[in-house]
């Protein structure tokens, strides 16, 4: 008997939805709708244009201090689980990604809330943890400084472990409903973790039910060295910013790399560089699109956003001139895999200021590119098939149309060329990604509650 053929690779994609469009004058073009970014009803016609479209999953990024100038962009907005789970209410199968920090939030709140997404979403819930990356946020907390970098990621590890543990306080069948006997749940399945470290103290158990994939997806962006050798250990999914396909083939091969020593294997974690996509009919179309938003952009803010990004204060600089003097990488307290990219992007293109906030406006640092349905989708799958990918976190430029441009007209190319599935084969987050629902880890927990 012949051996049955492997399921073939597919893409997964995430829509990573960001108020107006990802491009910061997209609020200006007449396409999006930026009085609707605190309208319920505007990020469900997106969540189900994307469900429309068989997505794994949506995003949203989340800060603990009102980024950037707000007086030049849309922004602030929801808090985003809670927003998630008014969108669950109105979709069936794709998951839902909050961003949650561990360096502002304790274990025990988030776990709680996790839960609660994953049951009030029927197991799509998934958490993209970060450790904040802006003096801004420190100060929201009564702080005067960041935590240092590594600090930050220390606490991540415990805080994560934590979680962890709190999920796994529940066992499966510990709810018996045996009304004849009086008895809701065993309560020698029902145990605290009795954790003590060096950042937390948490007795347990959690305050919610084993949910129904176990733990949420865990999902991580940063690109650091701390960033990859945390995400090795923990992170099922990584957002990643990759300008180029040898820069992305790097990255992913270093990252697949560094999992063996954590007993895990290559398929237990997904890559998904970002990418913007600026959808024409034709290239010309496309290449006019990208150049209307540019036109778009007010130069103060693509300013004050790069000096956040390189750790420097840009402001008066000529904008027809080159960056100035940068810190070292290791004097950055920040968000340190960015301010890498964007400072090797200036330098490897030769990029004056102006020109710098141009090539981000769209994406930050993530790749954007311009043309026609079918030169995207040759995109996608050059990565996908080149070893650079495992799937994209898409960024539309322009909502609510770049959104519906990929998923009207991206998205059955992918399909037609075997790429992308036609169907949702399962109903939960993991099945989506194909990775498994944990069992307890019944030795992380012990005694038993009352």
């Amino acid at each position: 008997m012949p051996t049955p053929s492997a399921a073939p690779r597919r893409l997964h994609l995430n829509a990573f939805l960001m108020n107006a469009g990802h491009h910061d004058a997209a609020w200006r073009h007449p396409r999006t709708q930026p009085e609707r970014v605190t309208d319920v009803a505007y990020f469900q016609q997106l969540a189900r244009t994307a469900e429309r479209g068989k997505l794994d999953s949506i995003f949203f990024a989340d800060g603990l201090a009102l980024w950037g100038k707000v007086k030049h962009n849309a922004l602030g907005g929801f808090e985003p689980l809670t927003l998630l789970s008014a969108l669950a209410t109105v979709t069936e199968r794709i998951g839902l990604i909050a961003t949650v920090s561990t360096t502002f939030n304790e274990p025990f709140h988030t776990a709680r809330k996790f839960a609660s997404l994953d049951h009030i979403s029927g197991g799509r819930a998934g958490w993209n943890i970060v450790t904040s990356g802006t003096v801004d946020e420190a100060r929201n907390f009564g702080q005067d400084e960041h935590l240092e970098h590594r600090l930050r990621y220390d606490r991540a590890r415990e805080f994560v472990d934590v979680a962890t543990k709190l999920w796994d306080s529940w066992e499966d069948d510990a709810v018996l409903l045996d009304r004849e006997n009086g008895v809701y749940a065993d309560t020698g399945k029902v145990r605290p973790i009795d954790h003590r470290g060096e950042y937390f103290g948490v007795r347990g158990p959690l305050n919610v039910q084993r949910t129904p994939q176990g733990h949420p997806l865990l999902v991580q962006a940063g690109s650091s060295e701390d960033g990859k050798e945390f995400a090795a250990q923990y992170a099922e999914a990584v957002f990643t910013a990759q300008q180029t396909l040898a820069d992305a083939q790097s990255f992913h091969k270093d990252l697949k790399g560094r999992l063996a020593r954590y007993g895990r294997s290559e398929g237990g974690l997904k890559i998904l560089p970002g990418i913007c996509p600026v959808i024409g009919s034709t290239e010309a179309e496309a290449r006019a699109l990208e150049q209307e938003l540019t036109d778009l952009q007010v130069p103060e803010y693509g300013l004050a956003q790069l000096s956040g990004m390189l750790g420097t204060d840009l402001t008066g600089l000529p904008l027809d001139g080159p960056l100035p003097e940068l810190p070292e990488e290791r004097d950055i307290n920040g968000n340190k895999s960015r301010f890498t990219l964007v400072a090797e992007l200036a330098r490897r293109d030769g990029l004056t200021l102006r020109e710098l906030t141009a090539r981000l406006g769209g994406g930050r640092g993530h790749r954007v590119f311009a043309g026609t349905p079918e030169q995207i989708a040759d995109q996608l799958q050059e990565w996908f098939t080149q070893g650079a990918a495992d799937g994209f976190n898409v960024m539309p430029p322009h909502l609510p149309g770049g959104l519906e441009d990929f998923v009207d007209q991206v998205v059955p190319i992918l399909q037609e060329r075997g790429l992308f599935r036609t169907e949702y084969t399962g109903r939960t987050l993991r099945e989506h990604y194909g990775l498994p629902r944990p069992a307890v880890r019944s030795a992380t927990v012990a005694g038993a509650a009352s």
